[in-house]
């Protein structure tokens, strides 16, 4: 099937310009295409400042308190404490990942030392690693069962003698995503 377009009333039948609607079938095609595709390039481009404090949450892990900013969506966790110059003693950030999973976890712009402990979904610590700033090396979790991971200050979990083993309580529910 063709179309045709005329550009005014003084143009002549031959200066119709005619189109295969196959051909504007395609276009309108590609264009949902770009226009739909253009928020996820948004949420892929790196992000480049620290992120603004999340909401927190309490944790009481092996009897100690923590303040713990919630990273429950794939921006916020992907940033995560990424260009933070400071984390108080007895604050930290919780990343809900949601279905149990291996997760691996890298120190790209991030500036401060880190201690991470790898999560099961019934709130017990599996893992422990500590982290390097700036180290983009990822550090694996050993197990598949993994739902949530906590960031501290270097050093936090062990000056309070928290080792895998201990359960966390007041974790946020598992992923909305």
């Amino acid at each position: 099937m063709r179309v045709f377009l005329t550009a005014g009333p003084n143009k002549s039948r031959d200066s119709r310009t005619f189109y295969d609607i196959k051909d504007t079938m395609r276009f309108v095609f590609l264009l949902a295409l770009v226009l739909c595709s253009a928020p996820l390039v948004a949420q892929s481009t790196p992000p480049t400042t620290a992120q603004a404090k999340l909401a927190t949450t309490p944790l009481v892990i092996s009897g100690h308190k923590l303040v713990a900013e919630v990273a429950d969506d794939d921006v916020e966790r992907e940033t995560g404490m990424m260009f933070r110059k400071t984390m108080a003693d007895g604050e930290g950030m919780v990343f809900v990942m949601g279905a149990p999973q291996h997760v691996s976890f890298w120190m790209k712009n991030t500036l401060i030392p880190l201690s991470v402990a790898y999560i099961n979904p019934a709130g017990v610590i599996l893992e422990i690693h500590d982290l390097q700033p700036r180290d983009e090396t990822p550090v694996s979790s050993n197990f598949d069962t993994i739902s949530y991971a906590i960031e501290v200050p270097q050093g936090w979990f062990l000056k309070n003698s928290i080792l895998p083993g201990a359960k966390i309580q007041g974790l946020p529910p598992l992923s909305k995503e």
